[in-house]
């Protein structure tokens, strides 16, 4: 029987502090254990050191887990976690996403300085994003806007945005909500027009392959619907290409027997995009997310992805 506390790993972030108590709680609650059984040991990552610069510049998603993945193959964690879809799609050898707790809502949202919706800005205003699909998704929509590299906590961005640094930005609308900042939306935008990344939304735990007992205790925990509807849309990504250097968009829903999933590709000037729509059993999210990966890539043509390098 566990006599020491299990370990936690976690970003420092307010967020990601939010989203390890969350799973902390969720663990307590399940297997009837006390607050002092868990210990969350938040960790810097190079991401969260290094805001000035977009993460294609820098090295992409592993930026926010090296560090908490380096603790947990050392032992010194029992398990981290993390926002999905900050995930790179090819994990160390020897880790695995063990579980993933209920999902919330994956739309963006729009938080407007000068105008309350995106449509609604004034020509050649400027917006903040930091993310290559919201840029591409931006430029869709508005090709007249201004789109900046835009980078930091979510206070942070706020805090520029108050400043009237940009005109406005976008933020995951799970994150604001799990912050009880969900009032500063000022438009929750539509996923048929602006689909969201693959995996927003859904909180990761990330574990040790073959840890009989940690992977045990959070087996507890893991929502078998979040968890088929990410797997899809990762190996989506995982086709494609999973780093943070490409537009991509992608959402499942699993019923617990079926999965419906869609997803697109933009060039980052925004001016050429293909979608791809798919369905079949939850058992076969993976094939289902792989399919639609190489349909999509047969659908744009191989002169597509030459703005992707």
């Amino acid at each position: 029987m566990q006599t020491k506390p299990f370990r936690i790993g976690t970003r420092g972030s307010r967020l990601a502090l939010a989203q390890a108590h969350e799973t902390r709680d969720r663990l307590m609650l399940a297997h009837g254990l006390p607050e002092e059984m868990f210990e969350i040991v938040p960790l810097s990552t190079a991401g969260d050191r290094i805001t000035d610069r977009a993460l294609s510049e820098i090295g992409g998603k592993g930026l926010f887990t090296q560090e908490l993945e380096d603790q947990l193959l050392a032992g010194t964690l029992d398990f981290a976690v993390h926002s999905a879809k900050d995930m790179a799609t090819r994990l160390p050898d020897g880790l695995f996403l063990s579980a993933f707790l209920p999902r919330e809502d994956a739309r963006d949202a729009f938080i407007g300085g000068t105008a309350p919706t995106l449509l609604a800005l004034p020509e050649g205003a400027t917006v903040g994003s930091a993310s290559l699909r919201r840029q591409a998704l931006i430029r869709r929509l508005r090709p007249d806007i201004n789109v900046i590299v835009y980078r930091g906590l979510v206070e942070t961005r706020l805090r520029k945005l108050a400043e009237g640094q940009v005109d406005g930005t976008l933020l995951a609308l799970a994150g604001l909500k799990r912050l009880n900042l969900e009032g500063v939306a000022t438009e929750i935008l539509d996923p048929t027009y602006f689909p969201p990344a693959p995996a927003q939304g859904a909180i990761a735990v990330e574990s040790r392959i073959g840890d009989t007992a940690i992977n045990d205790l959070l087996s507890a925990i893991d929502d078998p619907r979040t968890h088929e509807a990410v797997t899809c849309e990762r190996a989506f990504l995982n086709t494609l290409d999973g780093s943070c250097r490409t537009p991509i968009a992608g959402y499942a829903i699993s019923d617990g027997e079926q999965i419906s999933f869609s997803g697109m590709i933009l060039t980052p000037d925004g001016t050429q995009h293909h979608r791809v729509f798919a369905e079949g059993r939850a058992v076969d999210a993976v094939k289902i997310g792989t399919q639609a990966g190489e349909d999509i890539r047969a659908d744009a043509a191989p002169g597509f992805f030459s703005s992707w390098v």
